[in-house]
């Protein structure tokens, strides 16, 4: 049996699918002189090492000791560990997960005695989809091939598709006598999933769009996470806020040891902020936008790479009526029993012109009270234009209080729009005993 030395990998035959189908003539089957082997490069894993533990009392006690100690596969230094300092080659095909670099090594020997000729062999790798050439497009027949000579090559793919796939092999040759022979073989493997990614979208006031990606290992070894990020669309701006002490910082909020086992969920955040020159544009701002791509790199336990992308995020923007409140400007933390400013943005979000009229109400429940004139006149307002209005408040009870009692009235359509709780202000008692 003939197998290629490959350090750090096993050769390891695929799920065949099918006979080979050689050339027919009349009923009977021609016997062919070349055979084809087909082969999933492979990297090893840790030997598995189980401990016999027992006391030097016992009835085999020292017998156990022994072949504990003789045991290749007993790791240096730590006599109880799972896993020794050898490295095992898989016993079967393992698992192909999508994004991973699929490599096999495909060899065509000559078995027979006779001289074979004018051998081609190519490779297609056939997926629910498409049909790809891996080997044997652009490459010449080789002239000749002696007896127990062989012609081997290596092909890798990165896989980006689920589901069933199909390795083709085909081999066409001519005998001494200047016969045409030709067959070909197909093996079978499955894609499988290896992450789970789940997204939610968070709308804020201020057109900010906070994105949480949970990501889950559904593989059956933990993976090192590389790399992941969020490719935002022509739109937006992206932040990660991911990073420990700020969106300066490169450490991540996980740790160093950024591993994530099997079934286990992580969570990573962005935040999205519209370009001004799109905020401008508020026809784009409705409907169904485009947010981005999430870009996932992995590495497994020998270094083995994946990639996945998400496809086109998409979010439905949130439906803001005929008029958009939003707060430019507003206090964290203000003392009790003192006044503050905030900076308030009334924006027509409308195809008509609006006639406004501010009214404050401070019959909300809460701890904060409008000072200032209730009932003025903010006068026409274009569409797609915006005011800005400075506005004061009091605070009277400690706590968290939200900002309520805002009213807005188109004097033409005689309709009031109600806006509460459109930010939260923490009061604080400062007063010293």
């Amino acid at each position: 049996m003939w197998v290629p030395r490959i350090t750090l990998y096993q050769t390891e035959k695929l799920y065949e699918l099918s006979t080979p189908q050689p050339i027919m003539e009349g009923t009977k089957e021609k016997e062919h002189l070349l055979a084809l082997k087909v082969m999933r490069l492979t990297k090893p894993s840790l030997m598995p090492y189980h401990p016999l533990i027992s006391d030097t009392r016992d009835l085999q006690g020292e017998l156990l000791h022994s072949i504990q100690t003789s045991d290749i596969s007993q790791p240096d230094g730590v006599p109880y560990f799972g896993l020794g300092d050898l490295l095992t080659l898989p016993q079967n095909f393992g698992n192909i997960f999508l994004g991973e670099t699929f490599s096999s090594y495909i060899s065509v020997h000559n078995d027979s005695v006779q001289q074979c000729r004018d051998i081609t062999l190519k490779v297609d790798l056939q997926t629910t989809s498409q049909r790809l050439m891996l080997s044997g497009a652009d490459m010449p027949a080789t002239e000749e091939l002696g007896p127990d000579q062989s012609i081997d090559d290596v092909v890798h793919h990165e896989v980006k598709e689920l589901g069933t796939h199909i390795l083709v092999c085909a081999v066409s040759y001519s005998t001494n006598n200047f016969e045409k022979m030709a067959f070909r073989k197909f093996f079978k493997f499955q894609v499988l999933k290896p992450l789970d990614v789940k997204t939610k979208f968070y709308n804020a006031e201020s057109d900010e769009v906070y994105l949480e990606a949970q990501i889950q290992n559904i593989t059956p070894g933990p993976i090192y996470m590389e790399h992941v990020s969020l490719e935002p669309s022509s739109q937006y701006i992206c932040t990660p806020l991911n990073n420990a002490g700020g969106k300066d910082q490169k450490e991540m909020v996980f740790g160093k040891v950024n591993y994530l086992n099997p079934m286990d969920i992580r969570q990573y955040l962005y935040c999205l902020i519209p370009k001004p020159e799109v905020i401008k544009q508020n026809k784009i701002m409705k409907g169904v936008t485009d947010i981005g791509k999430i870009d996932i790199v992995w590495k497994t336990n020998l270094g083995e790479r994946g990639r996945l992308q998400t496809s086109q995020l998409q979010r439905v923007a949130p439906g803001y009526g005929d008029i958009k409140v939003t707060l430019e400007e507003t206090p964290d933390s203000v003392v009790l029993e003192s006044s503050f400013n905030i900076i308030c943005r009334i924006t027509n979000c409308c195809e008509r012109n609006m006639d406004l009229t501010l009214t404050l109400q401070n019959n909300q429940p809460g701890g904060l009270l409008w000072t200032g004139i209730s009932g003025r006149q903010l006068g026409k307002l274009a569409p797609k234009e915006h005011l800005d209005l400075k506005l004061t408040l009091i605070a009277t009870i400690p706590g968290l209080q939200a900002i309520s009692g805002l009213r807005i009235t188109d004097n033409f359509l005689k309709r009031t729009y109600e806006h509460d709780e459109l930010a939260s202000v923490f009061i604080y008692n400062d007063s010293n005993p």
